[in-house]
């Protein structure tokens, strides 16, 4: 979606609240994971677990941006 807004594709409000919203909800989910790791490195020094945690973050919403995509592209195909 991010490459249809930077080639100056219009989209209806619907469409815009509903990108507000994902972006949203992806913004706490980091945020709780984030205070999560943060009470597991009190005291500790180990920089390669954050960055681990991190990863597996950015996949699971990798993951899961997949997983809407192959939805909407098969409703899209039943309706058409």
């Amino acid at each position: 979606m991010v490459k249809l807004v930077r080639e100056g594709t219009t989209f209806g409000q619907k469409d815009v609240i509903e990108l507000l919203v994902e972006f949203s909800s992806f913004k706490d989910r980091v945020n709780k994971k984030f205070k999560e790791i943060a009470r597991e490195f009190e005291g500790k020094s180990n920089e390669h677990d954050l960055w681990v945690n991190l990863y597996l973050i950015a996949s699971d919403y990798a993951e899961e941006m997949q997983n809407r995509k192959a939805k909407q592209e098969m409703l899209s195909q039943k309706i058409g």
